[in-house]
């Protein structure tokens, strides 16, 4: 196993990576109230972490800097690489961070491949952005001793002791959106201990319906805390939703931790399903991102943002959870865990 582990979203962080908003056709029709959505997540980040922003060129970096002006965020604690992407979905193109205790605290970024989902043809500007990032704050950047491996941030989401989650849907289907052509399970849980630092891989069925990247756990499944897991259910059984949520649930039923201990599962709700110009989109209180001042949390309008919000608030109690308004945000296909990335303290406090 690597020296190296991911820790758990929890653990606290140098920074939150963000990709400032560019790419009109991510939100078509629906751009302008992008960048302010943009704004709010990092006033909030910034309260107790520096917020690290890419940015296309000079003139980007000055119209957000406008925006975080207006909207009250610590200009003090936002910095601005100038690395053009393709979209901003940080948490799948963005670097993937990994430390180390011994022989002495380290950060690195593991080195994972990006091919746009399987699904669409612009990502080579995309695919430089870990090693740039890795070049910029003199990092080392952590390659697979057997060739790239193309894996996205939202496709796992991890406890920080050794247990990873993800779905067979995205990472072992070889018919649609092919990540890793031939890999299979083994070959995949090899790839997680040996750049991840993972003893214990939970599989899951099927991610929910108006998933464009094929499954990603992070609009179904999340860890709280060491041993606890929020999943998503769906109450309608005339919902798509309803048979592969169920499902999950029976997997976690079954499921242990590296520890062997059984994981405490919470139901989390699902939003009514919510559509513009007849297409269904993912949304989802999973998308939550847990930084080291909030928990942020999409909402979508609906009666059970407040339901979502009070479980939350349940089981992470140590930060405030604070509703972060998706409607918009989700015609992009992605909510507020999609667009963040975290970066790991090197020296823990």
């Amino acid at each position: 196993m690597s020296a190296f582990r991911m820790p758990a979203e929890w653990e606290p962080h140098e920074a939150t990576w963000i990709g400032w908003p560019h790419k009109l056709s991510d939100w078509p029709g629906k751009f302008a109230p992008i960048p302010w959505v943009f704004g709010e997540m990092a006033r909030k980040i910034a309260e107790g972490e520096t917020v690290r922003i890419l940015v296309e060129d000079a003139g980007h970096e000055a119209r957000a800097r406008r925006l975080l002006l207006r909207v009250g965020a610590d200009s003090s604690r936002i910095e601005y690489f100038r690395f053009p992407t393709n979209r901003g979905w940080t948490r799948d193109s963005g670097p993937i961070f990994v430390r180390r205790e011994k022989p002495k605290p380290e950060v690195a970024i593991a080195a994972f491949r990006f091919n746009a989902w399987a699904k669409y043809p612009d990502w080579k500007k995309d695919v430089r952005v870990p090693e740039r990032a890795a070049r910029s704050l003199g990092l080392r950047l952590l390659k697979l001793a057997k060739g790239d491996v193309v894996l996205e941030g939202g496709a796992i989401d991890v406890n920080g002791r050794g247990t990873l989650l993800t779905t067979e849907e995205c990472l072992l289907d070889q018919q649609v959106q092919v990540r890793n052509p031939g890999m299979d399970r083994k070959g995949l849980e090899g790839v997680f201990r040996e750049m991840l630092g993972i003893t214990n891989t939970i599989w899951l069925g099927k991610g929910i319906a108006g998933d464009d990247t094929h499954g990603h756990v992070d609009d179904l499944c999340r860890f709280v805390d060491p041993q606890t897991i929020v999943l998503c259910r769906e109450k309608n059984q005339a919902d798509p939703n309803y048979r592969p949520l169920e499902e999950n649930m029976e997997r976690l039923s079954g499921a242990r931790l590296e520890d062997g201990a059984k994981p405490e599962v919470v139901p989390l709700p699902m939003p009514a399903p919510l559509k513009l110009d007849g297409v269904r989109l993912p949304a989802s209180y999973a998308n939550f991102y847990i930084c080291n001042a909030a928990v942020l949390v999409p909402t979508f309008n609906d009666p059970n943002d407040r339901v979502a919000l009070g479980i939350l608030s349940e089981l992470v109690t140590d930060r405030p959870v604070t509703g972060i308004h998706a409607v918009d945000l989700v015609w992009g296909l992605g909510a507020v865990h999609c667009l963040t990335q975290q970066q790991p303290m090197a020296v823990m406090p």
